[in-house]
């Protein structure tokens, strides 16, 4: 991978790794934190009561970072996550090449996107995974949340006293894996919110296509912004200042995650702009607006799939025989066989 091999020259650096240690990792520690954090603060009433309270922000924040703490695995480990972390586009949406897939007509699986792009003479490590990683996790925290709500209806109604004890107990399970698969969407939608991780021009103006403005080529391009440049400028009052008001209507996954990505691909342009205007120099208030700006869309976007991932829970069946979870909700359903099992 490209990527990889990028992140693996700059170890040879010494020193510089020290400036720059997040050439592989989208915002660094303290961008992703951000992120989590500002997100579940700003989720509505509507949402569990263990969700919103500072713990909970809290521990999103931290478990935002683990998709980069967990880098290193070995294979077939590392294939499948570290591309899960960008998609790298033309400024046409056209991934890596211009017969490349599009982002905005996605094929359903990741083998047929895989195929797309061999046969478009691309690299499939080297494109990225980021749009089928946010969906995925999208889809993962819906049936969380089924999960969850039917665990709190059957506690609440059970007279049986061992079985409400299970699903009490279940129910605490459920909620520690809530918050760490929302610090895993976490993770994937803050990439998605750093310019870097949408486009080929991913660290320095990508040297193998035109530059007729002049933009920096440096290798410490990606790495200098979302980490020290970053963690200097961006305060969570500024993020949550900043950030948009939700947006909820008319929602399909499949459409909302390339429009989000796609808005974040208008930003590269602007970015490189503003670097060669000496933007990001600690004297220049535009670099910090800027990366505010960014880590405020990302905010926006996880709080609004949180939410969406809520309201969707409401209308799913989970368990094994499936079991309807507003039918749990309702008291016309009993959810044992489907949530303990009856072998």
């Amino acid at each position: 991978m490209k990527r990889l091999a990028v992140a693996l020259a700059a170890l040879t650096l010494g020193v510089a790794v020290v400036t720059t240690p997040a050439v592989v990792s989208a915002w660094g520690n303290t961008g992703h934190r951000l992120i989590g954090v500002a997100a579940v603060r700003g989720l509505p009433d509507e949402l569990p009561a263990f969700l919103r309270t500072p713990g909970a922000a809290a521990e999103v924040g931290e478990l935002s970072r683990e998709p980069d703490r967990s880098k290193g695995g070995g294979q077939p480990h590392d294939r499948e996550r570290d591309t899960a972390h960008f998609v790298d586009m033309l400024d046409d949406g056209r991934i890596m090449v211009a017969q490349g897939p599009s982002i905005d007509a996605l094929p359903r699986l990741k083998s047929e996107y895989d195929a797309a792009l061999i046969a478009a003479g691309s690299d499939v490590d080297d494109a990225g995974y980021l749009p089928y990683a946010i969906m995925d996790g999208y889809q993962q925290l819906v049936r969380d949340f089924a999960s969850w709500r039917v665990l709190y209806a059957a506690e609440a109604r059970e007279r049986d006293p061992g079985k409400r004890a299970w699903y009490r107990e279940d129910r605490i399970r459920r909620e520690a894996l809530i918050l760490r698969d929302m610090g895993y969407l976490g993770h994937y939608v803050g990439d998605g919110s750093q310019p870097h991780h949408t486009t080929i021009h991913y660290n320095g103006w990508n040297r193998d296509t035109p530059n007729p403005q002049g933009f920096t080529t440096s290798r410490q391009t990606h790495g200098a912004f979302e980490g020290a440049f970053t963690s200097r400028v961006a305060r969570l009052d500024t993020v949550e200042a900043a950030m948009a008001a939700p947006a909820l209507d008319g929602f399909d996954l499949r459409a909302r995650v390339p429009a989000y990505l796609r808005a974040t691909l208008t930003q590269v342009t602007p970015f490189y702009v503003l670097e060669k205007a000496g933007g990001f120099t600690e004297s220049d208030a535009r670099g910090g607006a800027f990366a505010t700006a960014r880590l405020a869309a990302g905010a926006s976007e996880l709080r609004d799939l949180f939410i969406l991932a809520w309201r969707d829970s409401a209308d799913d069946a989970i368990g094994w025989p499936a079991v309807k979870v507003n039918e749990v909700e309702a008291g016309t359903a009993d959810p044992w066989l489907a949530m303990y099992g009856e072998d």
